[in-house]
């Protein structure tokens, strides 16, 4: 169960990762040998339970600093002076930094997996039990944190702001992108239409810029409701006639689908 006290429940993995430590303290471990088992071992200890809830800033912080004490120790009890943040020790090693896992970072990526799931399975089981219960006349992405929530989903629905950042709609028949409250272009700068526009623009969805008849731009009707640079972004938008249902894709990777 968790209750209100969230470091306390969560605790059992700083203990997991100090055992492991421990046990390794009197072994003569080289830097290379250190990273290995930072990377390859304590890393992975909070990885499943990192995947389902938020944890506490506080037990966060508590595992970067034994994970920064053991690097840097040089004795049985790991002590030593610590030359270096773990923040810095966190960016990669083309930048001068030991490329270890920032665990906040962590966290809401494998939370964010959790509710691509969701997006990408909406008739899975679970994804229809959080429907119902959280936002059954909304999304995933445009859902409210709602009243009495569990722990469970506001951890969540915290981890929302990372899909926004890095998912775009694909264009099928339209029906299920807003013109202006979803991202749907495929700029680089920006996959979003710059506000403020016509007010009838906020009413639309991408399927009322097309033709009826046929599976292209509305010319007229775009240029119309648009400036003319908005207006050559949105022509300039290829229309597949072979897709035809709207889907959320990730940026980041060629396939389409969520990476952590």
């Amino acid at each position: 169960m968790i209750g209100r006290n969230k470091k306390a429940v969560f605790s059992f993995l700083k203990d997991r990762i100090w055992k492991r430590i421990n046990s390794w303290s009197g072994r003569s471990l080289s830097r290379a040998g250190k990273e290995v088992m930072i990377k390859s071992v304590l890393q992975s200890i909070p990885a499943y339970i990192m995947s389902l809830y938020l944890i506490p800033d506080g037990v966060v912080q508590d595992i970067e600093k034994m994970l920064n004490s053991f690097w840097w120790g040089g004795g049985r009890h790991n002590k030593g002076i610590r030359w270096m943040s773990w923040e810095r020790m966190t960016i990669l090693k083309s930048e001068r930094g030991m490329g270890f896992r920032d665990f906040r970072a962590f966290n809401l990526a494998m939370i964010a997996k959790q509710r691509w799931n969701f997006l990408s399975k909406p008739n899975s089981l679970v994804a229809k039990i959080f429907k119902a219960r959280y936002f059954p006349r909304s999304s995933f992405l445009d859902s409210k944190i709602g009243n009495n929530p569990s722990f469970l989903w506001r951890s969540l629905w915290k981890a929302k702001d990372v899909l926004k950042l890095g998912s775009r709609g694909s264009i099928g028949d339209g029906s299920c992108i807003k013109v202006m409250h979803d991202a749907w272009l495929r700029e680089k700068d920006s996959w979003w239409l710059n506000g403020p526009q016509k007010q009838e623009a906020y009413d639309l969805s991408v399927k009322n810029l097309m033709r009826p008849d046929v599976k292209q731009w509305d010319v007229v009707k775009v240029n119309q409701v648009f400036g003319r640079e908005e207006a050559e972004t949105i022509l300039s938008i290829p229309l597949v006639e072979d897709v035809v249902e709207d889907r959320l894709i990730w940026q980041e990777e060629q396939s389409g689908v969520y990476s952590v």
